[in-house]
C-alpha cells in the first residue's frame, strides 16, 4: 500500500506543478498583444495542461485505489479533503475552459483577474495536505 501512496503522492506532485504554473501563464498571455506570442502562449498551454492532466488522472486513480482499502465509514477529515479534491478538478476543468478561450481569443479576462485566480490551487493544496496529515477530525 506504501507503493501506491507514493505514487498518489509523485502524480500529485506533477498535477500541482501545473496548476501553479498554467494561471501564471495566463497572466502572461493576457499581456500579450503581437501575434507570436500569442501563439507561443496558446501552445505552452495546450502543453503543459497535457502533462498536468496525467498528474491529475495518476492522482485520481491512485487516490481511489487507496480508498479501495478504507473501511467505512470514512472519517470526517476523509470527507472534507475529498471535497476539497472536488474543488480542485473544477479548477482544473476550469483551467482547460479559460486556455481554450485564449486559443479562439475570446479571453474576458486582464492579467489581474489570473494573478488572484493563480493563488487558487495554493491555498487548496496547504488545506488537503493539513487535512491528510493532520487527520484532525
Amino acid at each position: 500500500m506504501l507503493w501506491i501512496k507514493a505514487f498518489h503522492i509523485i502524480f500529485m506532485v506533477t498535477g500541482f506543478a501545473g496548476l501553479f504554473y498554467l494561471p501564471r501563464l495566463f497572466v502572461y498571455h493576457a499581456d500579450a498583444r503581437d501575434t507570436l506570442s500569442l501563439e507561443r502562449f496558446a501552445t505552452m498551454e495546450r502543453r503543459l495542461f497535457a502533462i498536468m492532466s496525467i498528474g491529475a488522472i495518476g492522482t485520481i486513480m491512485f487516490g481511489l485505489w487507496l480508498l479501495i482499502g478504507w473501511w467505512l465509514p470514512m472519517p470526517v477529515w476523509l470527507h472534507a479533503k475529498l471535497a476539497l479534491v472536488a474543488l480542485l478538478i473544477l479548477y482544473h476543468l476550469y483551467c482547460y475552459r479559460l486556455m481554450r478561450s485564449f486559443r479562439s481569443g475570446d479571453n474576458l479576462h486582464g492579467a489581474r483577474f489570473y494573478r488572484w485566480f493563480n493563488e487558487i490551487p495554493g491555498l487548496l493544496l496547504i488545506a488537503i495536505v493539513i487535512l491528510a496529515v493532520m487527520k484532525p477530525v
